[in-house]
């Protein structure tokens, strides 16, 4: 039954991205010569990507610490890895940034179209030219105003922990002196899991975005930065699964209020 419904979905959300990436395209062609950061077309992007989870009561959403991100400001959103689903919650924080994203996500139909006509950034993994393409795109777009979204632990998480960092993402917030924001997700691994082949549709998501971090308070060192982003991360993690579950959480609100 699961393995039916997953297939149900997977045409049902190819069949409606066909209609969201024309609208995308659309905005692209009448907003290329004042927007150049593709920001009303990522801003929509941002709503198709969260369509998904509006359209199904299973996955409840749960942000935190939206207003930290000033839209008018310049950071390095850094975010765990817990599934392919993180690109959708993530696009539910509303804010402009450009996704750094392995190059075969740039190669799905529709959705590498999506990439293509946001101007996302691609790497290709394990490949020291493309990485350092990447990180010269991606100090082109700090400097052009826009913040830049990675995953530093490089690849999906086994088992839903938080893995170690690489360093780049922190590179990149020192030698151009932007903040690190960090952003941990957690529910999108009973989702769809790095191996899994089903997709599970009851799971309580939440998005926590913390303070943002400068490279001056870590005498601009990239290794102490990414050692405290990781440290706090993983004590939010820990802090968002002691939690009651979202449906549990407002039940009980209720039964207070009455």
């Amino acid at each position: 039954m699961q393995k039916l419904t997953t297939i149900l979905w997977t045409v049902y959300f190819f069949g409606t991205s066909i209609f969201f990436c024309s609208i995308v395209a659309i905005i692209c062609l009448f907003t290329f010569l004042f927007d150049k950061n593709r920001r009303m077309a990522h801003l929509f992007a941002s709503f198709w990507g969260m369509f998904y989870l509006y359209t199904n009561p299973g996955w409840p959403c749960r942000f935190e610490g939206r207003e930290l991100i000033d839209p008018n400001k310049t950071y390095i959103l850094v975010a765990n890895h817990q599934s392919y689903w993180d690109i959708l919650v993530l696009y539910g924080l509303y804010k402009p940034f450009k996704f750094v994203s392995k190059e075969s996500i740039f190669n799905m139909p529709l959705i590498g179209q999506n990439m293509y006509l946001n101007q996302y950034v691609k790497i290709k993994r394990g490949d020291l030219k493309s990485i350092k393409e990447m990180m010269n795109t991606c100090k082109d777009w700090l400097n052009q105003g826009s913040s830049i979204l990675l995953f530093p632990e490089g690849t999906r998480s086994e088992d839903g922990e938080i893995q170690n960092f690489r360093d780049g993402a922190f590179r990149l917030a020192v030698d151009c002196n932007v903040p690190v924001v960090p952003v941990v997700i957690d529910g999108t691994h009973k989702i769809l899991g790095k191996h899994a082949k089903n997709i599970g549709f009851r799971s309580d998501v939440t998005i926590r975005v913390l303070p943002p971090v400068h490279p001056d308070d870590f005498e601009r060192s990239s290794g102490l930065m990414r050692k405290h982003v990781h440290q706090i991360m993983v004590e939010n993690l820990d802090e968002i699964r002691k939690r009651l579950p979202l449906k549990q959480e407002n039940l009980l609100e209720e039964s207070k209020s009455d």
